[in-house]
């Protein structure tokens, strides 16, 4: 007989309810904000139901811009932005699974030295190096550049950690197999390693493009070009802190697609995430 707890599973739905309504009722106003017209937001009188700006609004954001400090479309930022989190993302991984490999698999002198010295540098992330780093990007005339967007930020301690730790849990029968089939130390990592960290890559991809994308500190300072600016750059010189009046529609449709992109990379990869997150055994 199975036993029916009614009122033991409402609370907790009644819990999760009120704390999506929560989270989401943010979002809904940024999107009602996006169809009203701008002197209605900047007068306190929005309404909590859509207006009729909705397409206006958007094809203004995507392809004409603000009347802020920056000009340039949203579209531009949006691809700036996406070059930026894919190229650190993948760098980053492509990266840290090849040195966690060569110092797991590879004997060499003051191995586990250089594994330490990657590990230190955990305690200086770029807000800690910014003059150094900025100097060596300007020296390299890096600025206004994608290399330059991405470089300084592209190694990664914590990604390194993580595939060292997983690689020494794979069974030494897997290697000794692959030395008697005649594979050499790239053919094992390519047909052996790479299938195995299919997940942890998931996983570590997820969060290290949403870490890409959310970066603030280093693009505003090396951008100096509207065309370069990410779109978190793009939202600040929308606010207008003098007389002229914000065109919060427009802002509020920018912040609405600078969410987009992240949530759909944590949709899409969302089985292979936590799988990632919590398979220990492969």
């Amino acid at each position: 007989m199975v036993e029916r707890q009614t009122f033991g599973n409402l609370i907790p739905h009644l819990v999760l309810c009120i704390g999506v309504l929560i989270v989401a009722f943010p979002i809904y106003l940024a999107f009602v904000a996006t169809t009203q017209d701008t002197a209605a937001i900047a007068n306190g009188q929005m309404s909590l139901l859509p207006g009729d700006h909705f397409l206006e609004t958007f094809y203004k954001t995507l392809f004409i811009g603000s009347s802020g400090t920056t000009r340039e479309p949203v579209l531009v930022m949006l691809f700036n932005s996406f070059v930026m989190a894919m190229m650190i993302a993948v760098g980053k991984i492509a990266i840290s699974i090849i040195s966690a490999f060569a110092v797991v698999y590879f004997r060499f002198p003051f191995r586990m030295t250089i594994f330490w010295l990657i590990f230190i540098t955990l305690m200086l992330p770029v807000e800690v190096r910014i003059y150094p780093t900025y100097k060596i990007v300007a020296d390299l005339h890096l600025l206004d550049s994608y290399a330059g967007l991405t470089l300084p930020l592209i190694a990664s301690a914590t990604a390194t950690l993580l595939f060292r730790q997983f690689f020494m849990t794979v069974s030494d029968e897997l290697l000794e197999a692959s030395r008697i089939d005649g594979a050499g130390p790239f053919r094992f990592f390519k047909d052996m390693l790479l299938p195995l960290s299919r997940t942890n890559m998931a996983a570590l991809f997820v969060i290290l493009f949403i870490l890409g994308w959310n970066q603030y500190l280093w693009p505003l300072l090396i951008t100096t070009r509207d065309d370069m600016q990410t779109i978190q750059i793009g939202i600040r010189k929308m606010i207008v802190t003098a007389d002229a009046l914000t065109e919060w529609p427009v802002v509020m449709a920018t912040a609405v697609l600078a969410m987009l992109p992240p949530v759909f990379v944590v949709v899409v990869m969302q089985k292979l995430f936590v799988r990632g997150l919590v398979e220990t055994e492969k």
